[in-house]
């Protein structure tokens, strides 16, 4: 079978290029017993919220196998690991440090940099104390002061550990799937609630950037946004309205107060009910200067007016992959491009870009040629961004290995390593193999 191939001359070719694969906290580690209670522990308990009835006490047991899965990492040749903190199993009830949560961190880093492996470290995927939520999770203003406590705290016990800090995972997923349609945790449901989270996820990762620049100013410190690009149905004026107005509502509400300092005009439309309490001096916060932007694509999404709602989201295209999205890759190409126009943006990372296939362990290969075909063409519409002139400097694989998907639980699988999550049997897939040999194949 053919590697992955990129034009000759494409700067991904060299070994300047950072390749990584990246994981979550709550995704893969277990280890219930040995950390606080987080809002993804309530949400799973709770009947009707995850497709299989799942749960993440267990998940892949990282907890237990990380030093091993550090092997399998090294083995795939990667530049980087791109993974994300337990806040519950870092930081006690009382706002103290666990001393065997940091213990468990600093064996992953001490382990990772004497393979030569970059940590790239998100503070926050998601994973909520419950004890926080209990006071308001998101929508208490508080809870961003408390975020930049945990990134003073966590980043005094790892020193100079760590090669890059992001704040912040997707601050749409925690607020918009979170807090306002309620299919992720804590569950809320009103549009009273998804701008007033958002403001205080953005204003955390505001006050943490201003930790991360005093406590480790040598690190490449940023935010990780997801992007799904908005398309018009038709090139009907309404639709294209509609379009982009939900362009401006799921993806530059998140990225413009960062470079913009201020949200999109969209939001003087919104019933005031619906818009965040906006403090003197909390634009200036959260546009703080990063060092890097985190992009995760997966795929586009398709609009047309609604009289109601404003807009409507339309039905993906065939092909998609098992977890029911449209495979567009032009629309990561075009993605890029429109961001490097409307912003003036610092290096970009691909943080994550991935595919859940209908994978099948036979002989002990897993022959995933979809997802080869997938990141393929995924690769190369990165490459062609950097063609047209966008400062991309790495690419992040999703995911090391399938995990627990959120809402989807295990029925849907990201990796390129397959996870038998009954003996917890690793087993690389040929799309791992492939990546492994275009990593290797760099001059």
């Amino acid at each position: 079978m053919a590697n992955y191939t990129l034009p000759l001359g494409s700067k991904m070719l060299s070994k300047q290029f950072t390749y990584g694969v990246a994981t979550a906290s709550f995704q893969i580690e277990g280890g219930v017993e040995h950390r606080l209670p987080c809002i993804w522990d309530t949400f799973c308990a709770t009947e009707g919220k995850i497709a299989d009835q799942s749960n993440g006490d267990v998940a892949c047991d990282h907890f237990h196998k990380w030093s091993e899965d550090i092997d399998l990492i090294d083995s795939l040749g990667v530049d980087a690991y791109r993974l994300s903190l337990s806040w519950p199993r870092l930081i006690k009830e009382d706002g103290s440090l666990n001393e065997d949560g940091a213990t468990f961190y600093i064996n992953i880093l001490d382990k990772l940099i004497a393979k030569g492996i970059k940590p790239f470290v998100t503070l926050y995927h998601w994973d909520l104390p419950q004890h926080i939520e209990d006071n308001g999770g998101w929508l208490n203003r508080d809870t961003a002061y408390k975020f930049a406590e945990y990134t003073d705290i966590v980043t005094k016990a790892f020193g100079d550990r760590v090669h890059s800090y992001a704040t912040l995972n997707e601050p749409f997923c925690s607020s918009y799937l979170g807090y306002e349609v309620g299919i992720h945790a804590p569950g809320k449901v009103g549009k009273e609630y998804g701008r007033k989270s958002a403001h205080h996820l953005l204003l955390a990762h505001g006050l943490a950037m201003q930790v991360l620049k005093k406590n480790v100013p040598s690190a490449k410190n940023g935010i990780v946004l997801n992007f799904t690009p908005c398309y018009s149905a038709t090139d009907d004026a309404a639709d294209i309205a509609a379009t982009q107005f939900a362009d401006d509502y799921f993806n530059q509400w998140y990225i413009k107060p960062i470079f913009d300092k201020e949200y999109p005009a969209i939001i003087n439309h919104l019933p005031k009910e619906h818009q965040p309490d906006i403090h003197d001096g909390d634009m200036e916060i959260i546009a703080q200067t990063v060092d890097f932007l985190g992009v995760n694509f997966y795929t586009r999404a398709i609009y047309k007016a609604d009289e109601q709602e404003v807009f409507e989201q339309l039905e993906p295209p065939e092909p998609r992959t098992d977890i029911g999205w449209e495979i567009y890759p032009q629309a990561f190409t075009n993605l890029l491009t429109d961001l490097h126009s409307k912003y003036s943006l610092p290096p970009v990372y691909i943080t994550e870009n991935g595919a859940a296939m209908a994978d099948q362990l036979e002989n002990a290969q897993v022959n995933d040629l979809d997802r080869v075909d997938y990141y393929q063409a995924h690769l190369n519409a990165v490459n062609d961004a950097i063609e047209a002139g966008v400062n991309i400097q790495g690419y992040f694989a999703w995911s090391l290995m399938d995990n627990f998907e959120w809402a989807e639980g295990y029925l849907k699988r990201f990796g390129i390593v397959y996870v038998d999550y009954v003996s917890q049997t690793r087993t690389i897939k040929q799309s791992g193999l492939l990546y492994r040999d275009l990593i290797n194949s760099r001059t």
